[in-house]
């Protein structure tokens, strides 16, 4: 079973910094795509930040030159740095893995979330 845990949210104030940690471990082949998603309270899950196998990266707008991705392939962890968080940064951060397993193939799995909640 593939199991996807994310780690290190936590409470900021404005301004703050925080690392988060993803690890993927499993019954895994390989891991394409990897990345950070984000739910606020009544809001749809958006991406945040993604990474490919070669490095490749891919920000949303509102986090560009503030966050950053990176993984260690050899670990099968991502891990997203966030710095000068803002109140609108405040949500549930998710983090998704396609991953290739032994047993089913291809298929995105995702963690259970991690609450970041930044304060004023």
């Amino acid at each position: 079973q593939v199991q996807v845990v994310e780690s290190g949210g936590g409470w900021v104030q404005v301004g703050g910094s925080l690392t988060l940690s993803c690890v993927v471990s499993g019954p895994i082949k390989s891991i394409a795509d990897m990345g950070w998603y984000r739910q606020a309270p009544g809001k749809e899950r958006d991406m945040v930040a993604t990474i490919t196998t070669g490095g490749s990266t891919n920000y949303a707008d509102s986090v560009k030159g503030r966050f950053t991705i990176s993984r260690d392939n050899l670990k099968n962890t991502v891990y997203l740095q966030m710095n000068s968080l803002k109140p609108e940064d405040t949500a549930v951060y998710y983090c998704n893995a396609y991953a290739t397993t032994w047993v089913r193939g291809s298929y995105p799995y995702w963690g259970q979330g991690t609450q970041v909640t930044v304060s004023s």
